[in-house]
């Protein structure tokens, strides 16, 4: 008996279109096709490119909705642009797609395939391409070359993952200040240091909405760790290793409110020890009930105003309570005991009690000592001005003035390509 092949779904006529566009590369269209006319995937190959208006500055995310913290803090920043520039996201995830579009009034494109990206770059003559992580796809968007791609980051801290040879892929990179830039010359070799950008933290010139008061008769005690990184070598988290010490010292203290709020990664662990650690906390602070709290998906900005004492770990966490709050002590964990790696990679260790192997016996003396006074006022506040030199105010101006030159140098700078006409 012959073979017969099984009938294919008619296809949705916004399938066809983007199939005569050729958005899909050949491999790929009937997967795709069947794919999405079982209503799996997206209702959009790419944007509808008749139409669409030209946006100098786009801000470049293709990851997935975990690492969407990453591009949220920027959002505000990027509104402030688009009131200069018009601005797009650029996103290559329709879930994230989605969620982007119901939380910014900033038009929010996809782009499923790397050819569909290459024809919305040159529909909406792109000029500035703004990138605020690492992710192994913005070399994708970095073929694009009738534009400036620059780096932003989405934080200031001393992890190893700051520095990255990735920097030397983008025009410029932009950085908060000195401590950036000689992180940027330790750890880099044949890099142009001309490429840094000093801008300060633009997104903590925002006023972000209080989402913490404080409490009468009691102090607060912010418990801030960050997530165990990609790999070993990225792994700063003190959850797995001091997180319940830390816990159970701070809820002995009558006299103190707890609150515990965590990267958010930590609430996605898959390493056994946070996972089982981050759930110990948060049963003690249950058991222990009102006044301890779990802000568990706030914004961490919003809880500094009313904390009188944070416990972080390396992370960007502790720089910007240096920034927002330099009246206010804060301790720094170090999972892997070596105090003279830790100053030399991290300043800001050098200017705090820091919980490590050697200290944490002692934990109950240390948070007394720090909540009874602020021992280390004076060799934090140099060091805000080495990591951050700029009033506040001063980063947005000079971010913004930034793109401003990006967005007027790049129609100087290119060049028409091969068969291509002036730019």
């Amino acid at each position: 008996m012959p073979h017969v092949s099984a009938p294919q779904p008619a296809l949705p006529q916004r399938v066809r279109r983007a199939l005569a566009r050729g958005l899909l590369s050949a491999g790929a269209r009937a997967k795709r096709a069947v794919s999405r006319a079982a209503g799996d995937e997206p209702p959009e190959l790419s944007p509808a490119l008749e139409g669409l208006p030209p946006y100098p500055v786009v801000a470049y995310f293709a990851d997935t909705p975990l690492q969407a913290y990453q591009l949220r803090q920027w959002l505000p920043v990027l509104e402030r642009v688009a009131e200069r520039h018009p601005l797009a996201v650029v996103t290559r995830q329709w879930d994230l797609t989605e969620q982007l579009r119901a939380a910014t009034d900033l038009p929010v494109l996809f782009a499923l395939e790397l050819d569909g990206l290459r024809r919305l770059y040159e529909q909406i003559d792109v000029k500035v391409v703004v990138y605020v992580n690492n992710g192994w796809r913005n070399f994708q968007s970095l073929i694009y070359q009738r534009a400036l791609h620059v780096h932003v980051n989405h934080g200031e801290s001393d992890k190893i993952s700051m520095v990255s040879n990735q920097a030397k892929a983008y025009d410029h990179v932009v950085v908060a200040g000195r401590a950036a830039v000689e992180r940027h010359r330790r750890a880099l070799i044949n890099f142009d240091l001309d490429r840094l950008v000093v801008c300060g933290r633009p997104q903590l010139d925002l006023d972000v909405a209080p989402t913490l008061d404080p409490l009468p008769g009691r102090r607060t005690v912010l418990y801030a760790p960050t997530w165990s990184g990609e790999d070993d070598a990225n792994n700063y988290t003190s959850v797995d290793r001091y997180g319940v010490a830390v816990v159970r010292a701070l809820l002995d203290r009558p006299d103190v409110r707890v609150v515990y709020k965590p990267h958010p990664r930590v609430l996605t662990a898959e390493d056994r020890g946070v996972a089982t650690a981050h759930a110990e906390i948060v049963r003690l602070l249950a058991a222990a009930g009102p006044p301890h709290l779990r802000p568990l998906k706030s914004d961490v900005l919003g809880l500094y105003g009313a904390t009188d004492l944070l416990v972080t770990d390396i992370s960007a966490v502790g720089l910007d309570f240096l920034y927002l709050r330099p009246d206010a002590p804060l301790v720094l964990t170090d999972r892997h005991t070596d105090r003279a790696r830790l100053v030399a990679e991290a300043p800001l260790a050098g200017a705090v009690d820091v919980v490590d192997g050697d200290t944490v016996g002692d934990l109950a003396g240390l948070l007394a000592k720090n909540l009874a006074a602020d021992p280390r006022h004076d060799d934090r506040a140099r060091l805000r001005d080495h990591y951050f030199g700029l009033a506040r105010g001063e980063s947005s101006r000079r971010f913004l003035e930034f793109v401003d030159d990006c967005v007027a140098r790049r129609d100087a700078l290119v060049a028409p390509l091969p068969g291509q006409g002036p730019a």
